[in-house]
C-alpha cells in the first residue's frame, strides 16, 4: 500500500508541475451577449455574421458589428526555482524528522505476536457447559 500511495502522490506532483508550467489560450466568439463558440489553442471561427469591410476607402459608412471576439491567455511559469540553499538548519531538521516519522508510520508488523502459542490448552475433564444448562419444560 505504501508503494501505491507514493506512486499516486508522485503522479499528482508531476501533473501539478506540468499544468503550472503550461500556457494556453481560450478564444471566445460572442454574438450580442450570447456566447456562440469557444476554441482552445486556435481562433474561434465565428457565426458568419461578421460585417465585411468596404472595398474602397472612400466609402466611410460603417456600422458597428454585433459580434465580438474575446481572448483569454493563461501564461505558465518559464522557470522552476529550487530554493534549497535558503532553508535554515532548523527547517532542515524539521523536514528530516517529519519524513522519518512519516515513513515509519506505515511500517507493517510482519508477524502476529500472540502470548498463548507457547502454552498447551487445559485438559477437559467435564463438559462444564452441560452442567450449568437449565431446561424449561
Amino acid at each position: 500500500m505504501k508503494e501505491v500511495f507514493h506512486k499516486i502522490v508522485s503522479l499528482a506532483m508531476a501533473l501539478v508541475v506540468l499544468f503550472s508550467t503550461m500556457s494556453f489560450t481560450v478564444n471566445m466568439h460572442y454574438c450580442g451577449d450570447t456566447l456562440v463558440e469557444t476554441a482552445f489553442f486556435q481562433k474561434a471561427k465565428g457565426c458568419g455574421m461578421e460585417m465585411e469591410k468596404p472595398s474602397t476607402k472612400s466609402c466611410s459608412i460603417t456600422k458597428k458589428s454585433c459580434c465580438d471576439d474575446k481572448q483569454i491567455s493563461v501564461e505558465g511559469q518559464d522557470e522552476l526555482q529550487l530554493t534549497v540553499d535558503k532553508i535554515s538548519f532548523e527547517q532542515q531538521v524539521f523536514i528530516a524528522s517529519f519524513v522519518y516519522t512519516y515513513i515509519n508510520l506505515f511500517e507493517n508488523i510482519d508477524k502476529n505476536v500472540s502470548s498463548f502459542e507457547a502454552y498447551k490448552p487445559p485438559l477437559v475433564v467435564r463438559q462444564i457447559f452441560k452442567i450449568d444448562e437449565t431446561y424449561l419444560i
